[in-house]
């Protein structure tokens, strides 16, 4: 009898630790968030990832008590250890045929655009492909401001293209003159032109309009998590929390859809 009032005892205490555990969000499984250098969206301050994507992530992630890790990398391996299971999720990415067939979304997070760079003696209004015909211009690669350019070149193809390491190579080639122009998301050129005191760049004009979002990796994360991080997503959205993280950053929150 005294075992059994022993066992009965054990059994309630492992109940009562696994609805403990259920309440809090204890043993779920961690998320690894893995980003790249992508100020104005997300960076390192420190040794912290920060920036307006970092913010909302945490903020949802606190609200439904999911663990997570945030992880700055470049962004080719970034994306690697995500294909190997290493890590969970990419932010922000653009979303494409590639990332549909191995990511889950998350609802659009921010709106922004791609357009052109060009140095400021050059009194080029972007509107159409055609005025860059006889053009060399820069564009960091592989990534999917890249791909986009090519489907640009593919309407003209008098249009020479440059592909850089990284952002920063390209504004540099074209501050020197080395490149006429140089093709990136808007927020992200503007804020290379401020950090690295460019005086000899500006923005030429919209060439798309994109919406960022941050991808759950459809072999590494179950669904379920997916649906419940979007579901808390929309809640903080409609409460007013995520825009108000975005706009502090003087960001545009994309609509619920």
């Amino acid at each position: 009898m005294a075992s059994d009032r022993k066992w009965n005892v054990l059994r309630m205490a492992i109940a009562a630790c696994a609805l403990l555990a259920a309440a809090t969000g204890a043993g779920a499984q961690e998320i690894v968030f893995n980003t790249q250098d992508f100020a104005p969206f997300s960076y390192l301050a420190g040794t912290e990832v920060a920036g307006p994507a970092a913010d909302v992530i945490k903020a949802v992630c606190s609200a439904m008590g999911q663990p997570y890790r945030l992880a700055l990398l470049p962004w080719t391996r970034a994306q690697q250890e995500v294909k190997e299971g290493k890590a969970q999720a990419l932010f922000l990415v653009g979303w494409n045929a590639d990332r549909e067939a191995a990511l889950w979304p998350s609802p659009a997070v921010l709106d922004t655009e791609y357009g052109f760079f060009v140095r400021t003696d050059n009194p080029l209004q972007f509107k159409s492909p055609d005025q860059l015909k006889g053009l060399t211009v820069a564009v960091y690669g592989p990534s999917n401001t890249a791909t986009t350019l090519d489907k640009v070149k593919e309407k003209e193809p008098g249009i020479t293209i440059d592909v850089s390491p990284d952002d920063e190579a390209a504004f540099r080639k074209l501050d020197s003159g080395r490149v006429a122009a140089a093709f990136s998301n808007r927020d992200v050129g503007l804020a290379l032109v401020k950090k690295l005191g460019l005086k000899n760049v500006r923005y030429a004009g919209m060439q798309s309009k994109l919406k960022y979002f941050i991808g759950f990796s459809k072999t590494s994360v179950q669904k379920a998590t997916v649906d419940k991080f979007n579901e808390t997503y929309k809640k903080l959205y409609r409460s007013g929390e995520i825009p108000r993280i975005l706009k502090g950053y003087g960001l545009e929150p994309s609509a619920l859809e």
